[in-house]
């Protein structure tokens, strides 16, 4: 049936979706690592050495991060209970599900609540990589030394780091606009 492949699809790119978000939390957790007082940088001057605001915006951008992936991994899994719950309800009659048809057939098992998931996940995902990529670049700043002085290190290291994730949120920003657009409910 083409529904099921369907359906398995889409519960394959949820789970690849929760497991990226995994391995990007753990990056949350050791990027915090660095956040502490009296930091020196790998750089030899003084001034080069991180301020207290770079730790401050370590942590502010790591939790922003933090509460993003969890955001995207919820509302994935939830997505997927739902996709599972729709298929099996398709397959036979449950009682239970009848009796409760109301409320959670109109909203929780309604595609338009799906798609919401959908997009809400994604989009969760992209700010989460935006802003751990920002705490990246001052766990840069806090090893090799501040932006502001120019150190060849910490600037191609921020540019090496932005460019390749800036590629890679265009590779797979075009397969999830299609996944948005493929799988919107029809009216």
């Amino acid at each position: 049936d083409i529904c099921d492949d369907i359906i398995d699809v889409h519960l394959k790119a949820l789970d690849d979706l929760v497991n990226v978000n995994s391995l990007f939390t753990i990056a949350v957790f050791v990027g915090l690592s660095f956040a502490s007082r009296d930091q020196r940088s790998l750089d030899d001057r003084l001034e080069c050495d991180p301020d207290v605001s770079v730790g401050k915006r370590l942590i502010l951008y790591e939790v922003i991060s933090f509460a993003c992936f969890l955001m995207s991994s919820l509302c994935s899994k939830s997505l997927k209970v739902l996709i599972n719950l729709k298929k099996i309800k398709r397959k036979i009659k449950l009682k239970r599900i009848q009796k409760l048809e109301g409320p959670f057939k109109n909203i929780l098992l309604s595609g338009t609540w799906r798609l919401f998931l959908l997009v809400l996940s994604i989009v969760a995902s992209f700010i989460g990589i935006v802003f751990v990529t920002l705490s990246m670049v001052n766990v840069i700043q806090v090893k090799v030394g501040k932006l502001s002085c120019g150190s060849v290190y910490a600037l191609t290291s921020v540019a090496s780091l932005c460019g390749i994730v800036l590629l890679s949120l265009l590779l797979y920003a075009p397969s999830m606009v299609f996944a948005v657009i493929a799988t919107a409910p029809r009216h």
